[in-house]
């Protein structure tokens, strides 16, 4: 089984900006959320624990199992570029992003579902027909990515509505894997 969880509330959250590279540690909220993660998956033993380099999602996963997670780049939240850290209602958006023509450095669609599918890819072929538990702590973006990994891009494209919220989980099993 694969657990996708989002790390718990930073005080971004909380203000309503968004976070990207630049975020901040979780806030008190945000290690209650992991605490009561691990209450919730107490019953489960982890075999492989990955997380996000962002200090967010390794404290949420290390809150949440006990153990330190593997660190892999490709499950990096989504670069903002300059509009990283700005409040949601006053950055121009271009769908789902902030607009790449008013904001430098802001990571392209594609290349980012790119970097995340190729780490589920390597983890399905790897434990895909294992009896192994995974848990994978990252952002909004990344577990609405995996979650669309899993079962489809949505109609409308927005992986967005496929996240959890803070402090949250999901379950994935690559046996009732959608394929896209």
């Amino acid at each position: 089984m694969i657990y996708v969880i989002r790390h718990g509330q930073t005080d971004l959250n909380k203000e309503g900006r968004l976070q990207g590279r630049n975020g901040l540690p979780l806030n008190g909220q945000g290690i209650k959320q992991a605490e009561s993660l691990r209450g919730e998956l107490k019953g489960v033993s982890f075999d492989y624990v990955f997380s996000s380099p962002q200090e967010r999602a390794v404290h949420t996963a290390e809150i949440a199992t006990g153990v330190t997670p593997a660190i892999d780049p490709r499950l990096d939240v989504f670069d903002l570029g300059t509009a990283d850290r700005m409040k949601k209602e006053d950055v121009q958006m271009k769908e789902a992003i902030p607009d790449p023509d008013v904001y430098e450095g802001v990571e392209d669609i594609p290349s980012y579902m790119k970097r995340v599918f190729s780490f589920m890819e390597e983890l399905e072929n790897k434990y895909g027909t294992s009896d192994v538990n995974i848990l994978i702590s990252g952002h909004r973006c990344t577990t609405g990515c995996i979650g669309s990994y899993f079962e489809g891009i949505p109609e409308d494209r927005n992986i967005l509505k496929l996240s959890s919220d803070n402090g949250g989980y999901k379950g994935y099993s690559f046996k009732s894997r959608v394929n896209n």
